[in-house]
């Protein structure tokens, strides 16, 4: 934990980042952004090992900002370039206490001179329902200045449809766990399938985790599916090398940036 504070100052923190595809257009149209920590002594370690102790000691807050910061850099770094990305980064149940959140997330796209509606924020239903009024009210302010929102893991949370209804979210995000099994498990189909016509039913969109076949993908399409994310389009990489992977495969980059 004394070493984690010690993270950014010392530049052991990296982000990698994961495609999503349009379904309909074949276009990478965005990417999430994935924090790593390069540890001197332990080498990389994912953020299911540490963003919890960064929770328990409160740092997460400190974190979150480090990863909209460099999100936001990247994102004017693809704008620069001719690429028009979204960029989506995790927020937690203590980022949803934060009533000076809204705030510090607008200095830090005014910097980079970045369009709210490029960057997504990810918030998981169990986040949300730990105090449902004040995530409610953050989140509003957030969409109010143009950030789009986005609820993680959907389906697999203490959520609640009654609040579905008044959260001012974009989108949800099908838990892999559904998507992965999906063409063996008739449950998990009809799930899916469900989720996907709640959500377009509700004017949402919706991404799929998990997609990791072509089979898989086509099934998604089927279903209407706006967007996917899984192996089966990119793992998740450092930025340098993002870009380049995907020049390889048959996925085309979405470019004319938003103009801001």
């Amino acid at each position: 934990m004394g070493e984690l504070r010690s993270a950014i100052k010392n530049e052991e923190l990296l982000l990698y980042y994961q495609a999503t595809v349009d379904m309909k257009t074949n276009t990478i149209v965005g990417m999430e952004a994935l924090v790593r920590w390069q540890h001197p002594s332990l080498g990389l370690i994912f953020p299911d090992e540490f963003i919890p102790l960064a929770e328990q000691m409160e740092f997460v807050n400190s974190l979150t900002l480090w990863v909209l910061d460099r999100a936001a850099s990247q994102i004017r770094e693809w704008l620069d370039a001719g690429l028009n990305l979204t960029v989506s980064v995790n927020l937690s149940t203590r980022n949803l206490q934060d009533e000076g959140l809204p705030g510090k997330i607008k200095e830090i796209l005014d910097q980079y001179r970045v369009s709210p509606a490029l960057l997504t924020l990810e918030i998981k239903e169990s986040f949300i329902m730990t105090n449902p009024g004040r995530a409610i009210e953050i989140l509003t302010q957030l969409h109010n200045m143009g950030v789009k929102l986005s609820i993680d893991d959907f389906g697999t949370g203490y959520s609640s449809l009654a609040y579905l209804k008044h959260l001012p979210v974009n989108e949800i995000k099908l838990n892999k766990s559904f998507v992965m099994d999906m063409l063996n498990d008739g449950n998990d189909i009809i799930i899916v399938k469900s989720i996907i016509n709640l959500a377009h039913n509700l004017s949402l969109k919706v991404t799929a985790e998990g997609v990791e076949t072509h089979e898989i993908m086509e099934k998604l399409h089927e279903f209407e599916c706006n967007h996917a994310q899984g192996y089966f389009i990119n793992k998740s990489l450092p930025s340098n090398q993002t870009l380049p992977s995907l020049e390889k495969s048959d996925w085309k980059v979405r470019k004319a940036p938003l103009r801001y």
